[in-house]
Formats: structure tokens, sequence, C-alpha cells
């Protein structure tokens, strides 16, 4: 009898110790829900930063009763728009000086004025003018052109030592990426009107864009697989063929962050008009951020 009743007591206490733990859980997993129904669990398949659209980003893009280039973002495309300027005055020049020896050559030698024309074939001082100074003014252009290439557009220094590497493969009609230092592939294609997000250009805009980081030297392997293309982007100044069994390059360094717009440049057959080129220029560390996210869905 003693035996049981000192059982039940022993049984009846530790229940009372018991139940302050159960009566803590209950309210730490009332505390939890309540927490997860305020602030819901973040997508495992949220889009970094780096590929979210912000129209505010947009900086390569042409623009209405644009005259004028697209806004130079690279050492490539400033000196491009430079030597573009340059020919511009001297081909104003030219037009001017021709404009002005022609009306004067209608006027002075208008047959009014000459009731008997002339009989000479040859000028040795004219002849030898209009020779020397086109061979002088070619001259001139020369140099600051090949200057620009070799210093600039196809500096081998340069495009050998990169900080990171993008191969470009045209394929009718699509654009197909690889990172060869990361493992990453993917293609790129056009996004359907009923893709766009808010404030995308439409035919220019596409699903899977290109990602790089600011103020890097990016080198471009470029190639083609079935037909030449041409991966073409204003804004870099980069403008080079996709040849299949060819592989050229060149380079660029972007030195503003933003949202970039290119084409194919290259007819290559019916939908040629439907390749567009979109490139995200970002910050180190949304770059680093994006190839986490990228080595997982985008792996080669």
């Amino acid at each position: 009898m003693m035996t049981r009743l000192f059982l039940a007591l022993f049984m009846l206490a530790t229940a009372f110790a018991v139940l302050p733990t159960h009566a803590a859980l209950a309210q730490e997993a009332a505390t939890a829900e309540a927490t997860s129904e305020a602030a819901p669990a973040a997508d495992a398949d949220a889009l970094p930063a780096a590929i979210q659209f912000d129209a505010s980003k947009i900086v390569g893009h042409a623009k209405p009763w644009q005259l004028n280039f697209q806004e130079a973002r690279t050492p490539v495309m400033e000196q491009l728009t430079w030597l573009h300027n340059l020919l511009l005055w001297i081909i104003t020049v030219i037009t001017i000086i021709v404009l002005v020896v022609l009306v004067y050559v209608c006027i002075r030698f208008r047959a009014k004025r000459n009731p008997v024309p002339n009989k000479f074939t040859h000028n040795a001082v004219v002849e030898v003018l209009w020779t020397v100074i086109p061979i002088l003014i070619l001259v001139g252009v020369a140099i600051p052109s090949l200057r620009v290439h070799y210093q600039y557009v196809d500096n081998e220094t340069i495009i050998n030592n990169p900080d990171m590497t993008l191969k470009i493969v045209g394929n009718q009609w699509y654009w197909h990426y690889e990172y060869p230092d990361e493992g990453i592939a993917y293609d790129s294609n056009i996004k359907k009107d009923e893709e766009l997000a808010e404030g995308e250009p439409r035919l220019l805009s596409v699903d899977n864009p290109i990602v790089v980081p600011v103020n890097k030297v990016v080198r471009l392997q470029i190639t083609g697989a079935d037909v030449i293309h041409n991966w073409a982007m204003p804004a870099f100044g980069v403008k080079q063929d996709a040849i299949p069994g060819k592989l050229n390059q060149g380079w660029f360094k972007a030195d503003k962050v933003g949202i970039y717009y290119g084409q194919c440049s290259e007819l290559c057959g019916k939908f040629h008009g439907f390749m567009p080129i979109q490139v995200h220029v970002v910050t180190e560390e949304e770059y680093k951020e994006w190839l986490a996210w990228a080595k997982v869905k985008l792996a080669a």
C-alpha cells in the first residue's frame, strides 16, 4: 500500500516538473508560426540582383531621333567616337571646298560669259594638286586610324591578359554564352512580348543576359555554329563576326554599371532581326552573387 502511494506521488511530481517545459515548447512553436506568417521564407529560386530588370539602369540603348552614337562606355568606343568626329570635320571641310570650286566653275565658265570655249586639255599645276592633296589627306587619316586599331581595338597585350573570358557562339537564331573559367554555359533567346517586364525594350530583351563586372577587361572569343553572325554592342565599340570554323577575338572594359543592348549585325537568315544581345554590367559583389547562383542553375 505504501509502495503504491509512493509511486503515485512520484509520478505526480514528475508531471508537474515537465509541464513548464511543454509550455515553453508550445510558446516557442507559437512564436515561430507567427514569425513565419509575418516574414515568409526566402525564395530559393529568386533571381540574383545582377539579372533583375530595372528600367532606370538602362544605359546602352538607342533613343528616339538620336543623331549620334550611343554614349561611349569603353576605352575602345571612346577612341572610335573621337576618330569618327575627326573624320567628320575632315570630310566637311572637303565638301565645302568642292562645293565652292563647283559654284565658281559654274559661274566663271558659264556659256554666256564664255561664248567661245577654251581648247586646253591639261594643266600641270591642277593635276599635281588634285593628286598630291588627296594622298596627304589619306595619310593624315591613316595615322590615327592605325593607332586606334592597334592600340585599342586589336591590342594583343590587353586581349591576352584579361580579367575574364567570355565565349560567344552564334546560332540560328540565338546566342550561346560560355564562361570557360567558371564552368557556366547557357543559351540566350529573345523574350516574347508577353514575357516582357514593364519598361523592357521590345525585340531587344532576352531571357538569359550576359553578366560582367564593371571596370574589368573581358576577352571575347567569338565563333559561329552554322552561318556567319555578328556580335555587335554599340556602346562598347564591339562589332565582330561570328564565323563557323574560325575564332575571332575582341575585348571590352565597361566603366559604368547598367544594362546594355545590341543585336546581330550580319544577315543570317529569316530570324536575323530576332537575335538581340543584352549585357548587365554590375558591381563585383553582385557579380559574385550571380556566379554562385549561375553555377547551380547554369552549370555547363
